[in-house]
């Protein structure tokens, strides 16, 4: 048995032989995907995390995108053995998603840090008041909900790629019944989760130790967070529009050599992790950082 566990391949796999392969495959698959850059999962733990300036907070951020990722997987994964794949891995469905993830990433980051309206006007019926701006007069910070990371938990999961693809074509349909058609995914969303609930952590971490006094630390996180969100939700868009009108532009990828999901290809995925969490992300931490720093010590 444990001969079997050792000889499973995890990048190109072609057979799996009982439950125990099937499990600890999915289980594997799942924390590599939570581990290497993927757009389905890192802008959104990483602007969730850093949104809640804690490790506990960040911990519990990555545990509800994850969970929510977790169900969608483990629904898809049924619908799968049920012989319905097709119906939800065709590439303008992936695109769609994209578009779809990036509006609610834009609407989430602008609930997150709002500028101050220029509107105070009064009606019987209707009130409208300017809101009001942080230390700086220039924004109005609200912490992230804790449904938000759940939705894009559950919506992002409907995208797919080497992964889901090895889930839904291999590992689902090999289950013994419909009764248990879901496992599959469960256990891929269960690894997922493992390793995201440790990476909002450490996101998590990264922006509670900065030195800086309670609130500044707020400030940074969720001008970070919601930075991330709102500019990064226009790369998703962008993304999603520019793979359904040019597909082939969209499909170009630079051939790694390295023989792990994620990695293998360099594109327009691992393009929007790099551009969203680093360029958007780890750029905006930096700067509001110095921005405060300046200010302490003015």
């Amino acid at each position: 048995m444990f001969l079997n566990f050792a000889l499973i391949n995890l990048y190109n796999p072609t057979h799996i032989s009982g439950w125990a392969s099937i499990i600890i495959m999915a289980l594997l698959l799942g924390m590599i995907h939570g581990i290497t850059p993927d757009e389905h999962t890192w802008p959104i733990t990483f602007s969730y995390a850093i949104g809640s300036y804690s490790t506990k907070k960040g911990l519990r951020s990555g545990i509800i995108f994850s969970l929510a990722f977790t169900i969608q997987r483990a629904i898809a994964s049924e619908l799968a053995y049920l012989g319905l794949a097709r119906l939800y891995t065709f590439s303008s469905l992936n695109n769609i998603i994209y578009v779809f993830a990036g509006v609610l990433m834009g609407i989430a980051g602008l609930m997150i840090v709002r500028r101050k309206t220029i509107f105070h006007f009064e009606l019987p019926f209707l009130k409208v008041h300017h809101v009001e701006s942080d230390s700086e007069g220039a924004t109005w910070l609200k912490d992230p909900k804790p449904w938000m990371p759940a939705v894009h938990g559950f919506i992002a999961g409907w995208g797919f790629g080497a992964f889901a693809i090895i889930i839904y074509t291999l590992l689902a349909p090999a289950a013994n019944s419909a009764l248990w058609g879901w496992v599959p995914g469960a256990m891929y969303g269960i690894g997922t989760m493992i390793m995201q609930a440790l990476a909002g952590a450490t996101f998590g971490l990264i922006a509670s130790k900065r030195g800086l006094t309670q609130q500044a630390i707020r400030r940074v996180a969720l001008k970070t967070a919601g930075n991330t969100l709102t500019w990064g939700g226009l790369a998703f868009i962008l993304a999603g529009i520019t793979s359904q009108l040019f597909p082939s532009i969209a499909s170009k990828s630079i051939n790694s050599h390295i023989h792990i999901l994620n990695l293998d290809h360099f594109g327009l995925a691992f393009m929007l992790v790099i551009i969203i969490v680093m360029g958007i992300g780890a750029t905006t931490l930096v700067k509001q950082t110095k921005t405060e720093i300046r200010q302490v010590k003015v």
